[in-house]
């Protein structure tokens, strides 16, 4: 009779340790899961305030558009249109694909691979947003000009204070953005850690 009460206990514990186990990880699962999504809650914010930035400028573009009497100048305003309402658009949708992948239920696998195409998706349209905010310098001056003051911008007749701010911006948008890619950069490689750690 005691062995059976032995045995019978000892089966008891067992299920209640097996349970407190299955919890345990579920627990841990939950704070990675939270921890993860926090990483990309910082960037996100940025990333809400400038896509508002961007949707306010290209309403301001599209109302005052008329004033765009010039083929090269019309052409600059649909360009910029695009960039200030496709890109950020692609960069916040990238950024609630990768903050909200559902590690709880797939595999260490599943999540690893999902994740490594999300990261990839989003650093590429850093590259991109990056490269197309140098191009736009090459017309923004003139549609800004022409928007805010209806002047037509002459390179020949451009001060060397202009020229210097012009320089100026140039330097500290490299800056901005090497600061910024590098950020991203931060984030992923800090999310991809935690999401390694599961495998432990």
């Amino acid at each position: 009779m005691e062995l059976e009460e032995l045995q019978a206990n000892w089966m008891a514990m067992s299920q209640e340790l097996e349970k407190q186990k299955k919890l345990t990880n579920e627990i841990i699962l939950k704070m990675t899961r939270n921890n993860y999504r926090n990483k990309f809650s910082k960037l996100n914010n940025y990333e809400n305030v400038g896509a508002i930035i961007c949707y306010i400028l290209a309403g301001f573009i599209i109302f005052n558009f008329w004033k765009l009497d010039t083929l090269y100048l019309k052409l600059s305003g649909v360009f910029t249109l695009a960039f200030l309402t496709i890109l950020p658009t692609l960069v916040l949708r990238a950024l609630h694909r990768i903050k909200n992948l559902d590690i709880l239920t797939k595999s260490y696998r599943e999540n690893l691979i999902a994740y490594t195409k999300e990261k990839k998706r989003l650093l590429k349209l850093q590259q991109i947003a990056i490269a197309v905010s140098f191009i736009s310098l090459l017309f923004s001056p003139a549609l800004a000009l022409k928007l805010l003051r209806d002047k037509t911008l002459i390179l020949s007749e451009m001060k060397p204070e202009q020229i210097i701010a012009i320089v100026f911006v140039i330097v500290l948008m490299v800056f901005v953005s090497r600061w910024g890619y590098r950020s991203y950069k931060k984030v992923t490689n800090s999310a991809e850690a935690l999401l390694e750690d599961l495998e432990a």
